[in-house]
């Protein structure tokens, strides 16, 4: 299966216009409903309405990989306090099971501090096992989006071990895990609990950011992969504006009052209270607070010992260049540094590579399979 190429207007509004992108290059949709869809927004209110609207009509038609897409993509900006929240992703779950149970994957989950962290296991479809690839999203993601990621490795000869640290996904919607910036923590889980000790781990978006942390502690992994980096959300801003951001955090009063006057603007607003869901806070300060976590300091770069691969786009807006090259300049002690940076001529130049997945998956796969197998090789039936 071959994703679709290009990165295509839907939507006069950027965010909006990425997050049609976004469903559409990751395959499991139709560019013409994506285009009907993107016509009838004008508020995070109408695409929250369109996505489910087109979702029953994929139902309808037993277009249920496509329908499941669609219910993900409308709960992604149902605001937290909604009460459709949760029915709509324990809804999306079910939908997605029933509409991949043709496909070999396994769900487990992971016993970790007081719940258990939300993981799905695509084992390789050749007889020859190559290695066993780890990934996670970032932000808010659900590993199920990424379906087609997993699929695809599994594809080519590895296992995939997909899973949703705390605050994601059903790591804590079922589970009630509330986010933790020190990734090596469910990381460690996951192999401790697949028994496997040497991998290569993929980040995508901001989970970039949290695979990086989690090789410079956990040493099963011996490549890594951040699609791309984030190192520290200062450096990508003024002198100015990162003494404002310290200043905030020692003010909490008053910095939870200007944020909330910044709040109408529908983005931040989102932004804000997702990080605060992600978190189980309440306060605007501690959405700001969470973001400054991830840092240079706290990423521990100079601990990064394995063969890294670091991703970006030239017209990333989310994390742009300036942080990879940030985080390069980092890497002191790396095994080995290979970068590469999508263009827009290459349809690739946005973030995470949406317009043109299949080309940043034959990159990392290059790239993998030149970094060397796993010692412990097996053969097996497919």
């Amino acid at each position: 299966m071959h994703l679709p190429i290009g990165y295509h207007r839907f939507h006069q509004n950027k965010f909006i216009n990425y997050q049609l992108n976004r469903w559409h290059s990751l395959g499991y949709s139709r560019k013409d409903d994506i285009e009907d869809i993107g016509s009838k927004i004008r508020t995070f209110k109408d695409y929250v309405s369109e996505f489910t609207l087109a979702s029953k009509q994929a139902i309808q038609e037993n277009r249920l990989k496509e329908a499941s897409t669609y219910l993900r993509a409308s709960e992604f900006l149902i605001s937290p306090d909604d009460d459709r929240k949760i029915p709509t992703y324990n809804k999306f779950i079910q939908l997605f099971d029933q509409a991949f149970s043709d496909e070999n994957f396994e769900r487990h989950k992971v016993k970790y501090a007081e719940g258990f962290l939300s993981v799905i296991k695509v084992p390789s479809k050749t007889s020859e096992v190559k290695g066993t690839i780890i990934g996670c999203g970032g932000f808010d993601s659900f590993i199920e989006e990424f379906y087609r990621i997993w699929d695809f490795f599994a594809e080519n000869g590895y296992d995939v071990i997909a899973y949703e640290g705390p605050g994601q996904g059903g790591s804590l919607r079922e589970y009630g895990l509330p986010f933790d910036h020190n990734w090596e923590k469910p990381t460690s889980a996951v192999l401790d609990y697949f028994e496997i000790e040497n991998v290569t781990a993929l980040g995508i978006s901001m989970g970039g950011y949290w695979i990086m942390r989690a090789s410079a502690y956990e040493k099963r992994i011996k490549r890594v992969i951040a699609m791309p980096p984030v190192y520290d959300w200062l450096e990508m801003t003024s002198p100015i504006n990162q003494k404002i951001a310290k200043w905030m955090l020692k003010h909490r009063r008053i910095s939870n009052i200007l944020v909330r006057l910044k709040m109408n603007v529908t983005i931040l607003r989102h932004t804000i209270n997702q990080a605060l869901f992600i978190q189980h806070k309440k306060e605007p300060i501690d959405a700001i607070q969470w973001m400054l976590g991830m840092n240079k300091h706290h990423i521990g770069s100079h601990l990064i010992d394995q063969d890294v691969l670091l991703l970006g786009g030239e017209n990333d807006s989310f994390q742009p260049p300036q942080l990879l090259r940030k985080q390069k300049e980092a890497l002191g002690n790396a095994r080995s540094i290979t970068e590469r940076c999508f263009v827009e001529s290459e349809h690739a130049g946005q973030h995470c590579q949406i317009g043109n997945i299949d080309l940043v998956l034959n990159t990392m796969l290059d790239w993998i399979n030149k970094k060397g197998r796993n010692p412990s090789q097996e053969q097996r039936p497919i």
